[in-house]
């Protein structure tokens, strides 16, 4: 559900999946920024496309966080399709604020999903060289913070669905996105 509120126009925009809808703690966890959080359950890259009028466009942010592509891939999507959505979304923002930032935070490495972690990793891959195409963009990497010494991902980074994360997954989220929102 997409909550009416006056945009806060030059904040910091967090939007995607599940994993920035549940992320209750974002003023808390980012003080010294202003930040929205515009996350809806079960949405993919291409929803933040077809919504942008409504949930990106009208809060004018200096920077974009997105978390997406963990459903796309779950849904059968390719990663080069993944990463081709993310480059529209991109493109998008662009024409309509060219001097908002974007950041994309990796697709995590879910235990739930883990049978698709060579998509993941594929999806991850295409979309950081593509963001080293463009300054206004940022790539944050959390996967390899979320893997263990076993190269599994970290249990205690989840909920027990082991899909959606626990208050250490996102401890662990504040402490990679906060020095690349400032």
């Amino acid at each position: 559900m997409i909550r009416r509120s006056r945009p806060l126009k030059g904040a910091v925009l967090f939007i995607g999946s599940s994993s920035i809808t549940l992320w209750k703690s974002l003023g808390h966890d980012f003080p010294a920024v202003r930040t929205i959080n515009r996350g809806f359950g079960g949405s993919q890259v291409e929803d933040s496309i077809d919504f942008a009028d409504r949930i990106v466009i009208p809060y004018r942010p200096r920077l974009i966080v997105m978390y997406a592509g963990d459903n796309d891939i779950e849904s059968g999507k390719s990663p080069s399709a993944v990463c081709e959505d993310f480059r529209q979304f991109a493109t998008k923002v662009r024409k309509h604020l060219p001097r908002t930032r974007v950041a994309y935070i990796s697709i995590k490495p879910s235990p739930a999903r883990w049978r698709l972690v060579d998509k993941v990793r594929e999806a991850n891959k295409l979309i950081e060289d593509f963001i080293k195409t463009d300054r206004r963009l940022d790539y944050i990497d959390v996967f390899s913070s979320m893997l263990g010494k076993d190269g599994k991902p970290r249990p205690e980074l989840y909920v027990e669905d082991n899909l959606h994360m626990s208050k250490e997954g996102y401890e662990l989220w504040r402490s990679l996105v906060g020095p690349r929102i400032r």
